[in-house]
Parts: C-alpha cells; structure tokens; sequence
C-alpha cells in the first residue's frame, strides 16, 4: 500500500509496478537521478493516491497515459526542474486536488486541466517558463488556492474571474505581470490577495467588491501609487500591507475599513500625510510607518483607542506627535527610532499601558551639506535651540518596562519622582545633556539595565548587577559601591584610566575568580599565560575547570570606518579548536567596547566548564586565538594574546594568599595580583563617555557578549 524511496539517490528508473495493484502512496521524493517512470505507473495504480515527485531533478518525462490514475488525490512535482510537459488528457485524474508544478520547466498547462473539477490546489511557483494561463482555469469550479509566485507570467486571464471558490491568490515576485482583471472583483470568495513584488501599477477600481477580502499585500509594488476610492468596500479586511509602495497618502475612504487590525506601511518614501479619517478605524492594533515623508500625525489618531502597536521610525520630517496622542490607551508599543520628534506632549503620561518606548536618535548622525528642504532644516535649528525636557507626567508611566531616550539630548536634571517607573528592566539615557541623577533612580527595583553618558555623572549603586561598564569614561574617576557587587561578572574599564586604577585596587580574589570578563587600559598580559597555539592535554585524576584567554587590542583611529563609532563591541577575534589540524569549532570573541583612543587595552576572558570551548576539548586538541579577516571594525589591532588552562585544584584555595609565592597562589591569587600592579599602567582615554550597568537578570544582548 506504501512504498517509501524518498532520498534514494542512485535510483535511476521505476519498473513495472502492476504488479502492486493495491498501492496507494508512493514516495519518491529526492531521487534526483531519476530519469524515466514505467508506463504502469499511469495506466495500472487504480488505487494510488498520493504520488510525490518532489525535487526529482534529473525526471523529464511524466507518462503520457493517466487513465488509471483514478484515485490519485495529490500529485507533487514541485523541483522536477528537467519536466516541461504535462500528459495533454488529464481528464482520467478526476479526484486530483492537489497538484504542485512549483520550480518545473513546464511551459504551459494542457487545455484538459478544466477537467479537473476537483481541483483545490494549484501551485506553480518559480516555473520560469510559463508566461500564460489557459482561459479555461475558470472552469476549476473547486479551486481555493492559485499561486503563481516568481514565475514568467504576464497576464492572467479574464475567466479568473469564475472562480467562486478562491481563496488564496497569489502572484508575489511577478515582474512580468503589470495588470490585475478588473475581473478579481467576482471572486467573492477571495480572502488572500498577495501582489508582493510584482511589477503591478495599479490596483483594480473592482478590488472592493471583494467583501470578504482579509488580507491585501502590496509590499515592493513600487509602480503603485494610489489606492482606489472603491477600497471603503472592504469591511473584512483584517492586514493592510503597502510596504514599499509610491503612495503619497492614503484615501479618505480608508476609513470604511472597520475591521482593520494592521497597517504596514514602511518605506513609503513619498507618503507625506495620514488622513483624518484613520481614526476611524477602531480596530486598528497594529500602525507601522517607518522611513516616510510624513511630517504630522492626524489629531484622530487618539481615537485609536485599541491600538497597541505604534511604529515610527526613520520618519525624519516628523517633528512632533498631536496634543491627542495620550489618548491612546491600549498603547503598548512606541517605537520612534531616528525620527526627528523634540518633545513629548504633555498627556505622554496618560498613555497607562505602555511597556516599551523606544525613541533613540543617531548620536553620530551627520547632517547633508547641501541640505535642500531650508524650511525644515530651519525648523530642526530651532528645536535644538530649545531646552528638551521630559514632560512631568512622564513619571506616571508605572506600567513602563523599557526606556530608550538615547541622544534626544536632554536637559538639565532628571524628573525627582523618576523612581515611580517601578516596572523599569532597561533604561538607555546615553549621550544626553543632563547633569544629575535623581535619587530616586534607587527605587527602581527591577531596573536590569542602565546606559548612561556625561562628563561628571554619579553612578547608582545596585547591589545585584552582574555586568558594568564605563568605558571610555574619561572623567569617571570611581564607582562607588563596586566592591559590594557580590554577583559581579563582567566589567569592562576600557579607556578608563582614572577609573580603573582606583576600581582595580578595590577587587579582591573572590571578585575576580567570580569574573568572566574583565577589560581595562594596559598593554600586557600575565607572562604565565601560554602565548600563541596552546595545546590540550587531559590530566589524570583532574579535570579542566576553564580556560582564560587573555588578549591587548588596540585601535588604528587614523585608518577611517565610518561605521566604527556605532559598534558596541569588537568581533574580530576568533578562538578556535583545532583537531588534528582541522577546525572543530569556532568561537567569537565579543569584546566590550570598542575603545575611542588608540591606546592599548586589555582583554581578560574566563570560559568556565559549561561552555563549548571547554567541554569539546579532547586529548591533543590546539587552541587558536586570530583575527577575523577582514575585520568588521577598521582599525583593530591584535598586539598580544595568551591562553591559561585551568584544571581541577588550580583555583580552589579560598585562604588569604598575600604572603604566598606565585608559584603556591591560585590562578584567582595571581590574576588579582597582575591586575593590580596593571592599574599603575593605565592609559589616557579620550572625551567620550559612556556609563553601562547591567543586572544578574538581563541575557547578554545589547553588549553582545556569545553564548556558546
């Protein structure tokens, strides 16, 4: 009844199979050097139902005889790429509802497909050959779903029009195809209609007669620039997709769109304004409009008032949002990255539900010199001449889980009552232009994450942050409290030369053994550290409990990268474990951060048992520490590396060690002892100023450290 030969590769040929008259399933999915098929196959499997043909590249020629093929339900011959014919009488598979010619040579289909009444299915993805339907496709009385995507149509017939029952059309990827019938607008049935990337110019007037039409995708349409007035009929529509689009704006009647739940409208370059009627949409959850034109957001935009999902980023001429805005109380979501919003309105603080409000700006962003909108280039002139400030009902905000403000160049002192966002985890206040932390930043108690940028900013003490760094913090000259940070595990000092050689001093042996990462101003690493390739071998009776990488880069600022500024971390070294010569795993290096200066600085990375590094290790195994070339970030330099194998005993004495030889001390004893004699070392760093602490709770995200 089944017989299964999928991926059988060195099968060349089907033999006669009438011998097997009770076969319903026949698989012969990947047999790619499968070049002919008995004639049996048609005339005698009356019982067959499923044939699957899948990727049989090397098939083709289908029999030309299907009469016995009365049964047969699903026919498959998606990636047969050699097939270009089809038997010319299909009416024998009259039970057929699937059939998938997807990625076939086929260049058209017989005139007998109308045959197949049954029909539900129809599938001719990327069939590059084909350039045309037969107008009897109207006749598949059964058919709910038609695709056609990335193929080499150019029209599609009028009788499309015929089919009641469609459900899915689709013709994504159709550079060819430049028109819809204006007979689309019959298929009441249709829920699906996907235009994605076709080179269609316009959409039908007859488009909204579809009234059960769910989901309309025009993303990358670039020929289309209207939507016609007629789009008000479709009262079902649950997905409006236009990414891409030349729309300018959107019709009046959009608001007839009373079940619309998502509008997508990102990269719409030429859309400059939403009209007043979208608020008439009280559905709406979901508004993305990212890199428009829009210069306002229409004041009925507050009766949103189920929406939960705001996006709008990279829109540039958007200088402010409406006096309605906190009106909008189901919001969850506010994403405005890089928009040219100053100031929030003073209702922001109504906005009750909000979760995540990102509204970061490009510290490194560089204004065109030959800028030609004046007007707004102007107006941008006298926003930075104003003071920015948050308004005072932004503290009201209880329900606030994420806050990115970085570079919106605030002023002067932070909010008192900045502690009321008592459901704070991720605060970035990077490359603003406050002097002062409030006090009351303490009673964010679940506060996981804090970024923050200055010359004399003074750091806040939270007792169980596992991640800190002040890098490139010139005039940070300590962080009070560091000691008591019992769950300590990575800090990063680099361009810190005030603030390391007073931090230095305060870790003690039981802190660095705790530290997986450790980086600070120097130029050279413990001389007990293996240089270059270090070779593995297993010690009886003692386990390996981790290994410690220790590396000093440096970065060439005289070798230009645009991009550099922007990177949060340094990518560029490799380790790798060589087996026998051959690579057997690789492990990138993330190292925070890139440093602003050219001076040294060292990389102290401790690898414990749990990670890949360490438990793939076997007996004559080479451990390889080199730059990636070429590198992501210009400029980085590799002056010294080194690797220390720790095993079982090494590093298990908790007693005082002061007065212990080197050679008695444990690997902790003498780390600490190379750290401080390092701090006297220390470099200069440069103005820049960025203060990063992070809680036992966040994953390593944002710093980018890898997880093996």
């Amino acid at each position: 009844m089944v017989l299964n030969l999928r991926g059988c590769c060195n099968i060349t040929d089907i033999p006669d199979l009438s011998g097997h008259p009770a076969l319903e399933k026949l698989i012969l999915e990947g047999c790619i050097n499968l070049a002919r098929i008995h004639k049996s196959l048609g005339e005698d499997l009356n019982k067959l139902r499923q044939l699957n043909l899948r990727a049989c590249s090397s098939l083709v020629e289908f029999p030309s005889d299907v009469s016995g093929l009365r049964c047969l339900e699903n026919l498959i011959l998606s990636g047969c790429s050699n097939l270009k014919y089809l038997p010319q009488d299909l009416a024998s598979m009259s039970s057929l509802r699937e059939l998938l010619l997807d990625e076939t040579a086929i260049e058209k289909l017989p005139e007998s497909v109308f045959r197949l009444t049954k029909l539900e299915s129809l599938s001719l993805k990327m069939c590059r050959s084909l350039k045309r339907l037969p107008l009897c496709i109207g006749k598949l009385a059964s058919l709910r779903e038609l695709s056609v995507d990335n193929s080499a149509l150019e029209e599609i017939p009028d009788t499309i029009g015929s089919l009641g029952k469609l459900e899915t059309l689709s013709v994504m990827w159709c550079r060819s195809l430049t028109v819809l019938p204006n007979s689309v607008g019959k298929l009441k049935s249709l829920t699906k209609l996907w235009l994605n990337s076709s080179a269609v110019k316009e959409m039908p007037a007859s488009i909204g007669s579809i009234c059960y039409l769910k989901e309309l995708s025009v993303g990358d349409c670039y020929n289309v620039s209207t939507l016609p007035a007629s789009i008000e009929g479709l009262y079902s529509m649950v997905d409006l997709q236009l990414d891409g689009t030349s729309i300018k704006d959107l019709p009046d009647q959009i608001g007839g769109l009373k079940s619309l739940k998502k509008l997508q409208m990102r990269n719409c370059e030429s859309l400059r304004s939403l009209p007043e009627s979208i608020g008439k949409l009280l559905s709406l959850n979901t508004l993305i409009i990212e890199n428009a034109a829009i210069t306002e957001l229409p004041e009925s935009i507050g009766m949103l008032e189920n929406l939960m999902m705001l996006r709008l980023n990279q829109c540039k001429q958007l200088y402010k949002l409406p006096a309605s805005f906190g009106k909008l109380k189901s919001l969850h979501h506010l994403l405005m990255e890089d928009s040219s919003v100053t100031e929030l309105p003073e209702n922001f603080g109504m906005l009750s539900c909000l979760m995540i409000l990102k509204m970061a700006k490009n510290p490194y962003h560089k204004v065109p010199q030959n800028t030609e909108i004046t007007e707004l280039k102007d107006l941008a002139t006298e926003k930075k001449s104003k003071l920015i400030v948050l308004p005072s009902s932004f503290s009201n905000l209880s329900s606030l889980v994420e806050f990115d403000a970085r570079a919106w160049k605030i002023s002067g002192n932070m909010p008192d009552d900045f502690g009321k966002l008592s459901s704070l985890e991720n605060l970035n206040l990077a490359h603003n232009d406050f002097s002062r932390l409030p006090s009351s930043l303490r009673g964010l108690s679940v506060l996981q994450k804090l970024v923050l940028t200055g010359k004399y900013i003074q750091p806040v003490r939270f007792g169980e942050l596992t991640r800190a760094a002040p890098c490139n913090c010139e005039n940070l000259e300590d962080i009070p409290g560091l000691e008591c940070l019992k769950s300590l595990r990575k800090l990063h000092m680099v361009c810190c030369k005030s603030c390391s050689s007073v931090v230095m001093e305060k870790l003690d042996k039981a802190a660095v053994k705790n530290m997986d990462e450790l980086s600070f101003p120097g130029s050279e690493i413990p001389d007990w550290f293996t240089q270059g390739v270090v070779s593995f071998s297993r010690r009886k009776n003692y386990a390996i409990r981790s290994v410690i990488i220790g590396v000093v880069v440096s970065v060439n600022h005289q070798i230009t990268d645009e991009s550099r500024d922007q990177h949060p971390l340094i990518p560029d070294l490799i380790v790798t474990i060589l087996r026998l010569n051959e690579p057997v795993h690789r492990h990138t290096m993330r190292l925070a951060t890139v440093p602003k200066t050219d001076e040294d600085q060292v990389y102290l990375c401790r690898y414990e048992a749990h990670r890949s590094l360490v438990f793939m290790l076997e007996d004559g195994d080479r451990i390889r520490v080199a730059m990636r070339d070429p590198p992501y970030v210009k400029g980085v330099e590799l002056k010294k590396f080194g690797t220390h194998l720790v095993f079982e005993n090494d590093d298990d004495f908790d007693g005082d060690e002061d007065n212990l030889d080197e050679s008695q001390q444990s690997v902790s004893g003498k780390l600490t002892s190379f750290i401080r004699f390092s701090k006297a070392n220390n470099h200069t760093s440069d103005s820049s100023h960025e203060l990063r602490v992070y809680s036992r709770h966040e994953a390593p995200t944002i710093v980018g450290f890898e997880e093996d």
